[in-house]
């Protein structure tokens, strides 16, 4: 695909489908990373979702073609499966973790809404059938819960839940058919929060990854406390991981490289 036209010129349309997103965004971060080389070096790596594959290239535990071709089948598979059955997202700010397993319990109806991400304290994204995560994002607005703010998404299926085990059954084989190696940097994973470098743990965790809750603030948390980092740099587009990060670890220290101009400021 022309993936950078696409990148530079739009339409944003088109863009922002998933099947041309994940690679657009696995090809913006790792080319800041090359661009970045050794000036920065980082003792440890993490990538929220499709990010996690970044990390992996970054800590050499497989090659950027290999990856790339990793993230273009995962954003195929993700489309299809949410035309296959439709699924949506939501975010809900100001509940606990306990509070929303407790909300999705009652939206169930025999259908699947679960727990997608759990990014920050009090910011939990949810996940599931779209009757489902409607049902359940009424129940979130209202008593006895009254969320700050509950917002559905604009992604096109039912990412992180178990609307998503035959795509991740599929990522699975394709996973398989790649070299990885143990990583250099402990990587610490969406699943487990935990570093990893054995290449058959990443490799499971990238399966599982698809279908499974992103503990992102649990990964942080493991992070700073004990893996001991106080600095984070956000490589990539936007900013909503050091967003995440500052409410996690308000002691961090945080930057974002996600531009030329922030190259620049970095003197890079």
């Amino acid at each position: 695909m022309p993936l950078s036209a696409i990148s530079f010129e739009g339409p944003a349309e088109i863009l922002m489908q998933t099947h041309i997103t994940q690679p657009a965004l696995f090809v913006h971060s790792y080319i800041l990373t090359q661009l970045i080389g050794n000036k920065i070096k980082a003792e440890a790596t993490a990538g929220h979702s499709l990010g996690e594959y970044t990390s992996n290239v970054y800590a050499n535990s497989v090659g950027f073609e290999d990856g790339l071709k990793l993230v273009k089948k995962r954003g195929e598979l993700l489309k299809e499966s949410g035309v296959k059955r439709p699924g949506t997202m939501a975010a809900i700010i100001g509940l606990s973790e306990e509070q929303i397993s407790e909300i999705c319990e009652k939206a169930k109806e025999h259908q699947i809404v679960e727990a997608a991400n759990y990014n920050a304290p009090g910011q939990i994204v949810i996940s599931g059938d779209v009757e489902a995560v409607h049902r359940a994002m009424k129940i979130a607005k209202d008593e006895p819960y009254k969320s700050k703010l509950v917002k559905e998404l604009p992604v096109s299926g039912a990412f992180h839940s178990d609307l998503m085990v035959t795509s991740a059954e599929d990522l699975r084989v394709e996973i398989d058919k790649i070299d990885f190696k143990n990583a250099g940097i402990p990587i610490f994973t969406n699943v487990e929060a935990e570093p990893v470098q054995d290449s058959d743990i990443i490799k499971n965790s990238l399966f599982r990854q698809l279908m499974s809750v992103v503990k992102w603030q649990k990964l942080i948390e493991n992070m700073s406390n004990d893996f001991g980092v106080t600095e984070f740099y956000e490589i990539g587009s936007g900013k909503v991981l050091t967003g995440l990060i500052k409410r996690i670890n308000p002691k961090a220290a945080l930057h974002n490289i996600g531009t030329v101009e922030d190259l620049i400021n970095y003197k890079i």
